[in-house]
């Protein structure tokens, strides 16, 4: 009796999952990013909250050294919302978020046959397209 059940529920749990990533948001990652958290950070809190075209424009003119990393994110979040055959033009910038990753550890050579250690950060960008309301 059990057994009949299962494969009902497991169909009911798989439709519901399958529904809410339909009704949810377009998302968009990049994970193990050569860059600095903190780089980043100010370029996502300008373009948080922002009209997708917009936020694109702002992109594309700034100067700093994560806006071309996080405009590459921008439009892949845009064409997975193509895909979803969602409204391109009433699109907002839902939600940004910069996690640091792993770090890569390195050492300089020094006078005296010391070594000093760097390190060089990594980082993960997601963004998350959501219609206006």
């Amino acid at each position: 009796m059990t057994d009949q059940k299962k494969p009902k529920r497991e169909k009911m749990k798989a439709d519901a999952r399958k529904q809410a990533r339909a009704d949810g948001a377009a998302v968009a990652l990049m994970q193990g990013v050569r860059i600095s958290a903190r780089k980043v950070r100010v370029l996502a809190d300008a373009v948080r909250g922002m009209p997708v075209e917009q936020a694109l424009t702002l992109l594309a003119f700034q100067q700093r050294a994560g806006a071309p990393l996080l405009k590459k994110v921008l439009d892949s979040a845009v064409a997975n919302a193509d895909q979803r055959k969602m409204d391109l033009d009433a699109l907002v910038v839902a939600d940004v978020q910069i996690d640091k990753a792993g770090m890569l550890k390195r050492f300089l050579p020094r006078a005296h046959g010391r070594a000093t250690p760097f390190k060089k950060q990594l980082s993960h960008i997601t963004v998350k397209l959501a219609p206006a309301s």
